[in-house]
């Protein structure tokens, strides 16, 4: 069992949601888990998504209430710690997938590559490092790549 966190803004746009949704249900397909903020936007569309396959999707949230996540979650984690849950939402996955996204999602994409973590992004935000890291984003154009790919890439690293 893997665990590939969608991570993406509060607010998305239409495609966006798109995405998410399919992202979320393509990783439940696979038997994996969606790790996720909890909250609207990206997060509950990949929820949905894998909710819809009969998959599960943890939210990791912000507030201090589990009850504050989205209806599609199969667990909620209330934190209290607000953005600085972002942490443990890239530690807790295996992989990360970005899709679109604010600066909530930029700081789990950096975490998530400072931890060496594969982090996929779609239509989201794309880091130049100064030099050469130890891990690289890799930037597709949709879900079924993205999903993929994480899952190659957590494959390789067991």
């Amino acid at each position: 069992m893997y665990y590939i966190a969608v991570v993406g803004g509060s607010q998305c746009s239409v495609e966006e949601e798109s995405i998410a949704f399919e992202v979320g249900r393509s990783i439940a397909q696979k038997g994996g888990t969606v790790i996720c903020g909890g909250g609207p936007g990206v997060m509950e569309a990949a929820a949905r998504g894998a909710d819809s396959a009969g998959g599960v999707a943890i939210g990791i949230l912000p507030g201090p209430d589990h009850r504050e996540g989205n209806r599609y979650l199969k667990y909620s984690i209330a934190t209290g710690l607000g953005e600085a849950r972002n942490a443990i939402i890239t530690r807790t996955a295996d992989a990360v997938i970005a899709v679109g996204g604010e600066y909530g999602t930029l700081s789990e994409i950096a975490l998530a590559m400072k931890m060496g973590k594969p982090v996929i992004t779609v239509k989201s935000w794309s880091i130049s490092p100064p030099g050469k890291l130890k891990t690289a984003q890799i930037s597709v154009n949709n879900a079924d790549d993205a999903v993929s790919i994480a899952i190659n890439k957590i494959k390789q690293n067991e």
